[in-house]
């Protein structure tokens, strides 16, 4: 019989890190948020995140989405640092050293904690070599305009580093469904470039996530 004593890390049960009740403290008096380590967190406000898509769009044109993919990109990179640096210090090892499940719930309740929508992980096609993200209720796709192209570009940089980092080979991103373009749902793979060049073809052609999935796997 497992004891509770064999549970405990430095004498605490560990739980879910990212809860919200937990994790996310603050003053509406004094207008502060704050992580459960005292690190400050920003709330930015859907009308902000339109006016900063419509800026882009006026400023940049066609560009907007190169800048809102390297702005992810950077924001990712540090995104990972933190995250496993906070989840190092609360179970008390290093991320690698966390299980499969820890890492999947971990990253999932971060994602849904920090408002960034709900992000599940497929990994149908791990054998195969790629892993397939789906986020609904992206509040970035949200306030984006509509577009006969995806629009998730900010979480697609965010994704890629951070799966990057995480496996130590430089991988590649590709958005193949998106709300603004009548899609149910926001969906992203994520595999070795060479083996999803095929893929951004396939996306500006229209096809359906599972015609583009189909097609990656056939390729071999």
């Amino acid at each position: 019989m497992v004891s509770v004593a064999d549970l405990l890390v430095d004498g605490r049960l560990p739980g879910n890190y990212f809860a919200q009740d937990l994790y996310v403290r603050g003053s509406t008096e004094l207008g502060l948020l704050e992580n459960r380590r005292g690190d400050r967190l920003l709330a930015i406000p859907n009308p902000l995140l339109q006016a900063i898509y419509a800026g882009l769009e006026k400023e940049t044109g066609q560009a907007s989405k190169l800048v809102l993919y390297n702005c992810g990109r950077w924001w990712g990179k540090n995104f990972y640092a933190r995250f496993c640096e906070e989840l190092a210090d609360y179970y008390s090892q290093p991320l690698a050293n966390l299980s499969m499940a820890e890492f999947l719930q971990s990253l999932q309740q971060c994602w849904k904690t920090h408002g960034w929508g709900q992000i599940t992980l497929d990994i149908t096609y791990r054998d195969q070599g790629f892993l397939c993200l789906e986020i609904d209720h992206s509040p970035f796709t949200a306030a984006a305009p509509d577009s006969q192209s995806p629009s998730g570009d900010l979480e697609r940089g965010i994704l890629e580093i951070f799966f990057s980092q995480l496996t130590g080979r430089e991988l590649v991103c590709v958005q193949t469904s998106c709300t603004t373009r009548g899609d149910d749902a926001n969906r992203f793979v994520i595999g070795l470039g060479k083996r999803l060049q095929a893929a951004t073809a396939l996306v500006a052609n229209g096809q359906s996530h599972q015609s583009i999935m189909q097609a990656l796997v056939q390729q071999g």
